[in-house]
């Protein structure tokens, strides 16, 4: 009986206890689901410092992307008419924005730019419109401060003439 104790005592040590090992980081400890566990929290990191905006040089255009310059978006009239319809008769309207041309039966999107500044683009752009694709050389030119835009185009079958346009308000 005697035997029977000491054996049920090493038993009861060896289910209550680790013997004093720790077990490795790579270990899993089982928990039962009823039990509340409390996990150390975790070390705190302080956050990076916000690094400074670097100011724009004095001598950088406000303008400096790649597309079509700002100063030429929006809605342009061949004549006041353009502007104000609302029948969809507006021929001579011409609406850019960043990278394209939209004119009453074409589209131009902007390829390869040849010459680019804050208020002036030389660049080829692939036209579609009426079932056809060709590809136009334009030269557009914000003048009279911002107020008008000057078309040419360069090319086989080119505008031989420059085309005005009055800003839509």
């Amino acid at each position: 009986m005697r035997n029977f104790v000491t054996l049920a005592a090493l038993l009861s040590l060896a289910a209550c206890g680790d013997g004093g090992r720790q077990p490795p980081a790579n270990d899993t400890i089982a928990v039962p689901d009823n039990a509340a566990v409390t996990l150390p929290a975790p070390p705190e990191t302080p956050e990076p410092a916000p690094s400074p905006s670097p100011s724009p040089s004095p001598s950088a255009a406000p303008d400096s992307g790649s597309g079509i310059p700002v100063a030429l978006h929006g809605r342009w009239g061949l004549v006041p008419a353009d502007c104000t319809s609302t029948r969809g008769d507006n021929k001579g309207l011409l609406t850019i924005d960043g990278t394209t041309l939209r004119f009453y039966e074409s589209v131009g999107t902007l390829g390869k730019v040849a010459e680019r500044d804050a208020n002036r683009i030389v660049a080829d752009f692939a036209m579609t419109g009426e079932g056809r694709e060709w590809t136009r050389r334009m030269t557009l030119d914000a003048a009279d401060g911002g107020k008008t835009l000057v078309r040419r185009e360069q090319g086989a079958d080119a505008m031989p003439d420059p085309l005005r346009y009055q800003k839509c308000a």
